[in-house]
């Protein structure tokens, strides 16, 4: 290990061993410390909030527990109470009589006015001489329907749901739902108390944190914002099940922001269902204080750190100050200027570096000189013995006697009717006339594609319906500037090669296109194609040092003069697979005729 952090000092800049110093030394022991400061009144302040919610959710479970036992014991009065029974049972003849029982039964009035926790007070009777009052109400279909209705037939318990009663719109009370049995007459009803939502969120209105109240549906009963009662809690996104995750302490994320949830629950005496009593609290709500004093902490150290620092690199810098100079001038060198000199003195070690620094780099500019002024030489050399070769290709016989032989055989074609004859020594005329303008200088791609259609004819009117050809030339790049003969020697490959060894006919494509600053010139064939060692050695002789062999000169030739006059990178590419076809395509900075 010695060794290890020996070899790790040795390697390490001077700079870097005074910043690594400070790190370790000082740096790390002050976050570390910081940090577990920080995290100990974090959690502390976190603890203390949590059991102080707890409390706080035992007093509202407390209060709200008190709160029912009014109408529970309400309730349980009702259940023996004989007006009650007699009110609800008894048949009335007419509506005189029914308006007078009314009046004189003031039971459910007094209980609303003398206790401030109730709301309404109402009996839902299967006696159809009842009239709907708001306190003694018919039980039509629609009420039989409701859940909560039909829960509190299933038994004399006390049920507690949050009820939306159309009866009395608006309201939308925690109510307390409970069977009342007349077994002397047979008969039963419905008691509904509802609870005053006043009281129920005065009752939470003082708590320090989000406290909410769900029946046993999950529905909102009674919540620190009023404006949450009645929703879902699915509606509040807590972040989990609140009701089937039952009574505990949960951390969950509420709209992206760490929470605790603290749940309990509250079965009021005499009843089926109860209530959740839910708390929600921020994490970092409460864990403020402690992050305050935390923050100033570290803004202390935070200042120390960066004195220190600056200090650190105040002498850093003296120190290396030389180096870092001699540094930078190796940069430039290795960037590609070979003008640096240092400047950097001094007898020491750095200065000696400095020193051969120079010779350094007065030698590599002398060496690349050499090598520019040999390869600039041998350049010239080739592209001036491309030239020659290209210009003996186009005039390997004697053009104008060839050309006015040609003329003659198509004027004694023509006037013995032989007019596709005529027509195609026409082309072949126009091919060479095309071959004897050509110079040193460039032409446009519609100018070469003349002479490649004319070709294409030829061969056309030679192999007959063997050969189809397509020639696709995007409309702004007719006008475009290229090397003479570029095209034409693809496409005599393309039919030389494409032809050979296939009875059915083979189709010639050549497609020109502009994409960007970039002219793509592609020419493909369907014919037999090549294995995939036919395409690997007819690439080395196209891009080797050795001369070609048969029609693999034309590409060689090609390929040359495209990585002579635009770089490496734009020479000829091809691809091929057997029974499918050949491409060969390239690919040339875009260029306009008038720039040439």
């Amino acid at each position: 290990m010695y060794r290890g952090v020996r070899h790790l000092m040795n390697n390490m800049r001077m700079r870097n061993k005074l910043l690594f110093s400070y790190v370790l030394i000082v740096m790390i022991p002050v976050l570390v410390v910081g940090g577990c400061v920080t995290f100990y009144l974090r959690e502390q302040a976190l603890d203390s909030a949590i059991a102080q919610t707890v409390n706080n959710v035992e007093k509202i479970k407390s209060q709200t527990a008190n709160l029912l036992r009014v109408p529970t014991d309400i309730s349980n009065g009702l259940m023996f109470d004989k007006r009650l029974k007699e009110m609800a049972n008894r048949r009335y003849p007419g509506m005189v009589e029914l308006m007078n029982a009314y009046h004189q039964y003031k039971d459910f009035n007094e209980y609303t006015q003398q206790y401030r926790e109730v709301a309404t007070i109402r009996f839902y009777s299967y006696n159809p001489t009842l009239v709907n009052n708001l306190e003694f109400i018919p039980v039509d279909s629609n009420i039989e329907r409701q859940p909560w209705f039909q829960e509190a037939l299933k038994g004399t318990a006390i049920n507690w749901f949050y009820i939306q009663d159309k009866e009395d719109t608006p309201v939308n009370r925690l109510s307390l739902v409970r069977q009342i049995p007349f077994p002397e007459y047979n008969s039963k009803g419905v008691l509904m108390i509802a609870l005053s939502q006043t009281e129920l969120n005065h009752m939470l209105s003082k708590e320090p944190f989000e406290t909410l109240i769900a029946d046993r549906n999950g529905i909102v009963v009674a919540a620190t914002h009023p404006q949450s009662v009645g929703q879902t809690l699915t509606d509040l996104h807590l972040g989990f099940d609140v009701q089937r995750a039952g009574k505990g302490i949960y951390e969950a994320k509420i709209n992206g922001t760490p929470s605790n949830i603290i749940v309990d629950e509250l079965l009021p005496t005499s009843s089926v269902s109860g209530l959740t009593i839910i708390s929600v609290f921020s994490t970092e709500h409460i864990v403020q204080g402690a992050n305050r004093v935390s923050l100033i902490g570290a803004l202390c150290v935070l200042a120390v750190l960066i004195m220190a620092l600056i200090l650190i690199t105040i002498i850093s810098w003296l120190i290396t100050k030389r180096l870092q100079r001699l540094s930078y001038e190796l940069g430039q060198v290795a960037a590609g200027d070979f003008h640096v000199v240092s400047s950097v003195e001094g007898r020491d070690e750095i200065g000696d570096l400095s020193r051969r620094f120079n010779y350094m780099v007065s030698s590599i500019r002398q060496l690349m000189a050499q090598v520019y002024e040999t390869s600039e030489h041998n350049n010239k050399l080739e592209l001036a013995q491309k030239d020659i070769k290209l210009k003996m290709m186009a005039s390997q016989i004697n053009p104008h006697f060839l050309f006015n032989a040609l003329e003659s055989i198509r004027m004694k074609a023509h006037l013995n009717g032989e007019a596709e004859i005529a027509t195609t020594v026409r082309l072949l005329g126009r091919l060479m006339r095309r071959n004897l303008e050509i110079g040193s200088g460039k032409t446009t791609v519609l100018q070469e594609l003349d002479m490649v259609r004319s070709y294409l004819q030829i061969q056309q009117f030679r192999f007959g319906n063997r050969l189809v050809y397509e020639v696709n030339l995007e409309e702004s790049a007719k006008d475009m500037s290229i090397p003479p003969l570029i095209i034409q020697p693809l496409v005599e490959n393309a039919v030389i090669h494409g032809l050979e060894n296939k009875e059915e006919p083979v189709t010639v494509k050549v497609d020109i296109t502009i994409e960007q600053r970039e002219l793509h010139i592609k020419v493909a064939d369907d014919g037999i194609g090549m294995k995939e060692e036919q395409l690997t050695r007819l690439l080395a002789r196209i891009t080797g040092t050795e001369e070609p062999e048969g029609s693999s000169i034309g590409l060689r030739n090609v390929h040359q003069r495209l990585t002579l006059m635009y770089g490496e990178r734009y020479g000829l590419h091809i691809e091929s697979a057997l029974q499918v076809g050949t491409t060969v395509y390239f690919s040339i900075p875009r260029e306009e005729a008038s720039n040439v």
